[in-house]
């Protein structure tokens, strides 16, 4: 009876065993997924110089008045002058875009009445030739602009600047890699993928440039257009 007993108790055993191998967590396994691709991945970056041809800035008004349609009256008046302005001085219609139009209520030291309004505008230009920046800047504060910010200083053509950092960036993922191929004795084969990575917003380094006297003298200086790169090899 015992022996029978000790069978029945070593057969739930195995049986429980079993059933435990067969819903472990692929988590717990002991021996690992063979993950080699038998190829090698690097990540190559790859850079140029650009100087920035373009500057953008952008050119506000306000305006207070006792009731809201006086300000804001005020504030178009203001704004126009400064559009047209900045229009005479060479920039293009399609070069100038209303970015921000606001109207608020302003209230008194107690804060529970209202004694005025105050209303904003604001546009964007967008200077062609970087050296007539200065000339654009003073002409719009001199026609009422009370608000200026920038410059945005951008290339014309960024594109190209960035496909050229792109191909940069795949010789420096090669050199790499044949350095690797060189140093495990191997032979490096074709690519076998390849993959872009985000590019870098454009670095700005302080360089002096020859941009046009003025009482606003702006210095385009030179902007580095960076690139990434994951590419796969096979060996040989």
């Amino acid at each position: 009876m015992k022996l029978a007993r000790l069978a029945i108790l070593a057969a739930a055993g195995i049986a429980i065993a079993a059933f435990a191998g067969v819903f472990q967590p692929s988590g717990a396994r002991s021996a690992p997924a063979d993950t080699s691709s038998g190829g090698i991945t690097v990540f190559g970056t790859g850079s140029v110089n650009v100087t920035p041809d373009r500057a953008s800035f952008a050119f506000g008004t306000v305006s207070q008045a006792t009731t809201a349609n006086a300000a804001l009256a005020a504030c178009s008046q203001s704004v126009a002058r400064v559009i047209a302005a900045i229009k005479k001085a060479g920039v293009a219609q399609a070069d100038i875009q209303t970015a921000d139009v606001s109207l608020s209520p302003r209230m008194n030291d107690k804060g529970d009445a209202i004694v005025g309004y105050t209303a904003s505008n604001t546009v964007t230009a967008t200077i062609k030739k970087v050296g007539d920046a200065g000339d654009v800047v003073d002409a719009a504060v001199g026609a009422g602009a009370n608000q200026v910010s920038g410059p945005n200083l951008l290339v014309s053509d960024q594109d190209a600047a960035y496909r050229n950092a792109l191909k940069a960036a795949v010789g420096d993922a090669r050199a790499k890699a044949e350095t690797l191929a060189t140093a495990s004795s191997s032979t490096l084969g074709k690519i076998t993928a390849i993959v872009e990575g985000g590019g870098a917003a454009p670095v700005p380094f302080q360089v002096a440039a020859g941009a046009k006297d003025s009482s606003v003298p702006i210095e385009p200086g030179i902007q580095k257009i960076e690139a990434t790169v994951s590419e796969t090899f096979a060996l040989g």
